[in-house]
């Protein structure tokens, strides 16, 4: 039975902000409005896409340029001063059934600064190199997992403070066996350890080590946090291709919300990431910005909310969505031929978990081209339906909010079984 969207929307707006950051917020379907998305299967000079050639070749180069210099700004590449310090070099963990290391991973020749600390989880079961599950997380690690062997971590704080993570965290647990008994490894880092999330973040974080004499913030084509997040995941990736326990050709990335957006862009810029989990990425990731529904550009680029996390160019179309060169639906068919799992919430109006299904029907054709399956059909499936869960392409809603459920990791699991 497909999912009455209307009525769903109409039942549960009153419980919605109407007003955020002074702009209107609609959770109407009928207010939504008309809109033509960008075509994916025609290149800039006219020649259509006939062929998973002519879209490596050509069309997705066009597109991924557009979505740098447009949304989420230029990055570096891998700095040449980079290192790793194992500091756990394999520990027995839960019980015997995982090693673990704890690894810190310096972007810069000066250790002082400019560093991130990555926890991984292998089975020890597993007797060749292991394929593994990176996490990007709003906390430290020693947070979100029951373990007494994990280094303390540090976080920001509201004020815009780095603080010992000495106490819990917001975050509910993460199940790490669930993962070890699946033979998946399990990784994950704080987002905060490369780039504070608040608007000066800038001065602690990895972008304001690239900043040129005298440059007090990127060029408006150039990285805002959610692309220093995901530079940071593809330095993790570095760390991965050195160690011989660990399978590089199998990671698969995840992380939700504004992290779902920032694994959304480094599994599109770092093609070594074979399988991306998308969880709840809403506005600016999965989601259709053409669709007036819940976050728009407007809200998620003004300057009391998230303008930092996007190149500035971004905010130029908040009123001019027609002429955005990109949508949704590109940042899910850059990521093709790989599979791809979009996660949402019912209730999740606000990230409009209707906009990210119709993105993926329109990324599908592009997958097609590779062979591979996306939705065939434009029926919004209903919450906790599985029926297109399993797909190259792949999409799960379950009931409730902006939230990743326990419920939710069997899901994913079950995906990367198939596709890691």
């Amino acid at each position: 039975m497909a999912l009455s969207w209307v009525g769903m929307a109409q039942q549960q707006s009153p419980n919605r902000p109407t007003l955020v950051a002074g702009i209107p917020v609609n959770y109407q379907e009928d207010s939504v409005g008309s809109y033509t998305l960008p075509d994916l299967l025609r290149c800039a000079d006219g020649q259509p896409v006939t062929s998973a050639k002519v879209w490596t070749q050509k069309r997705r180069p066009e597109l991924l340029k557009l979505v740098a210099e447009t949304q989420f700004g230029k990055m570096p590449p891998r700095p040449t001063g980079m290192s790793f310090r194992v500091t756990d070099q394999g520990t027995p963990a839960f019980n015997g059934k995982a090693i673990r290391k704890q690894v810190t991973v310096y972007f810069t020749r000066d250790t002082a600064n400019y560093k991130m600390h990555l926890l991984v989880y292998l089975p020890q079961a597993v007797k060749q190199p292991a394929p593994l599950l990176l996490n990007i997380s709003f906390s430290a690690y020693n947070q979100i997992i029951d373990d007494t062997g994990l280094r303390v971590g540090e976080i920001w704080n509201r004020e815009g403070q780095k603080i010992k993570a000495d106490k819990p965290g917001p975050f509910p647990k993460m199940n790490v066996e669930q993962f070890l008994d699946a033979g998946i490894g399990f990784a994950t880092v704080y987002y905060g350890d490369i780039e504070p999330d608040f608007k000066d973040g800038i001065r602690y974080g990895i972008r304001g080590h690239y900043l040129k004499p005298g440059q007090t913030e990127p060029a408006p084509d150039e990285w805002g946090a959610i692309s220093a997040w995901a530079w940071g995941l593809s330095r993790a990736m570095d760390y991965f291709e050195t160690d011989k326990q660990i399978d590089a050709k199998r990671i698969a990335l995840q992380g939700a919300s504004r992290l779902g957006k920032a694994v959304l862009w480094a599994g599109i810029n770092d093609t070594r990431f074979k399988v991306v989990v998308a969880s709840i990425s809403g506005e600016g990731g999965a989601a259709l910005s053409r669709r007036n529904f819940g976050e728009t550009v407007k809200h998620i680029t003004d300057s009391t909310r998230y303008q930092y996390q996007f190149a500035k160019r971004y905010h130029t179309y908040s009123d001019k969505l027609n002429s955005l060169p990109i949508d949704g639906h590109t940042l899910v068919a850059l990521i093709a031929p790989r599979p791809l799992l979009l996660q949402t919430g019912s209730t999740d109006y606000w990230s409009d978990p209707k906009g990210e299904f119709l993105s993926a029907v329109a990324a599908a054709p592009v997958y097609k081209l590779f062979g591979e399956k996306g939705p065939e059909t434009s029926v919004m499936p209903a919450a906790n339906d599985t029926s297109l869960l399993m797909n190259h392409l792949g999409y799960f809603m379950h009931e409730g909010g902006h939230s990743v459920l326990p419920t939710d990791w069997s899901h994913i699991i079950a995906y990367l079984n198939k596709y890691l």
